[in-house]
């Protein structure tokens, strides 16, 4: 069961989000809340009790609200909340809240136009792990790491060609979703080992999280299948 906290000012769209949501076996909406800063009391009112099968496992989170937006909303959770991961779904499909959004912590950035079963999907593979973006969305999120001031041949990409064969390894692995404890136990290494390369790939690739790191590594994965191993 995935339980779901749903976020966004307009009542009517909690409701249907709700409705629809919860004709899935495996959703469980928890908590409503009207902005971000609501949003944040309800997950602390979650912290400070044990009824472990209440906390959310994942916020729906709308970027444009009042109070506190859901941009602001998302970098609070991720510090304070971890383990519960954010999946934005909203109608503003703007370059930079989907930046500033995947930066501060989203694992996946939807517009309200997607259909049901794709939202559901979508869900679902964040709570894996996974990152997810709307379609057109991947661009957006890439394009600031593909140009640069100096063209860079289209064989390669910046800082690809750095990596040893280990790190590529590991990136393939961050490209597929896998979590540090997976990398570590299909490469036979330390989950220490794991994180130590995770730090060397985002500074040889000059990317700010892993996030990013997973967004360029599906952007050049036949790039890293055809690199020497």
């Amino acid at each position: 069961m995935i339980r779901l906290l749903l976020v966004d000012d307009q009542i009517i769209i909690r409701q249907g989000l709700k409705s629809l949501l919860e004709s899935k076996p495996d959703f469980q909406i928890v908590g409503e809340a009207e902005n971000g800063e609501s949003a944040i009391s309800i997950l602390e009112g979650f912290a400070n009790t044990q009824a472990e099968g209440l906390k959310p496992d994942l916020v729906l989170m709308d970027v444009r609200m009042p109070v506190m937006d859901g941009v602001a909303a998302t970098e609070v959770i991720s510090q304070r909340f971890p383990r519960v991961k954010v999946l934005v779904l909203t109608t503003f499909d703007d370059d930079e809240y989907i930046s500033q959004a995947m930066r501060f912590g989203a694992r996946g950035y939807l517009l309200k136009d997607t259909p049901l079963e794709q939202l559901a999907n979508a869900i679902r593979l964040v709570h894996q792990g996974y990152t997810q973006l709307g379609p057109g969305l991947f661009e957006k999120v890439l394009s600031p790491l593909l140009h640069s001031a100096t063209p860079k041949p289209s064989t390669d990409l910046p800082g690809l060609a750095e990596l040893t064969p280990r790190e590529k390894e590991v990136l393939r692995l961050i490209a597929s979703g896998a979590s540090n404890r997976e990398i570590a136990k299909s490469l036979y290494i330390t989950e220490r080992t794991v994180k130590n390369h995770v730090t060397s790939i985002l500074s040889r690739l000059n990317l700010r999280d892993r996030t990013q790191a997973a967004i360029f590594a599906n952007s050049c994965l036949s790039l890293l299948e055809n690199s020497p191993k």
